[in-house]
């Protein structure tokens, strides 16, 4: 099993470097070419949602991005330690209009990969996005 870890400051400008490396990584792993722009474009939400949590809940600390090759599938985690509301619950300071762009973030995530987990508590949240891989093709000589 195959890790790249990434770490960056909530900073948006950063999440462009972010969606580029895990688009690179995601290819040498084996995700199909066809899914790539998937992958791009849900690491930039799930980035994006990150660096707004952050940045919203004054968090000095890095945006977190684990990039793991493993047999036959490749994940993304992207994880942020804002404070998250559990469910019923309302996170102290929160706006219902932050609410709404974060389940719609959320949602365009979900639209993009199938395989998605998303957990959240107190200390922080996850979204873990999964595609499967392809072997290199066998060459024989």
């Amino acid at each position: 099993m195959a890790t790249v870890e990434l770490r960056f400051s909530a900073l948006p400008e950063h999440v462009r470097t972010a969606r580029l490396v895990a688009a690179a990584v995601a290819r040498r792993a084996g995700v199909d070419e066809a899914v790539l722009d998937e992958v791009r474009l849900a690491v930039g939400e799930a980035c994006t949602r990150a660096v707004g949590l952050h940045q919203t809940g004054g968090i000095s600390a890095p945006v977190k991005v684990l990039l793991i090759e493993e047999e036959k599938q490749f994940s993304i985690e992207v994880g942020d330690e804002a404070a998250h509301a559990v469910a019923g619950e309302r996170t102290p300071g929160g706006a219902d209009g932050e609410a709404d762009e974060d389940e719609m973030g959320l949602a365009v995530i979900s639209g993009l990969v199938d395989d998605v987990e998303v957990s959240a508590g107190e200390h922080g949240g996850l979204i873990k996005m999964t595609w499967p891989t392809t072997p290199p093709p066998t060459i024989l000589v």
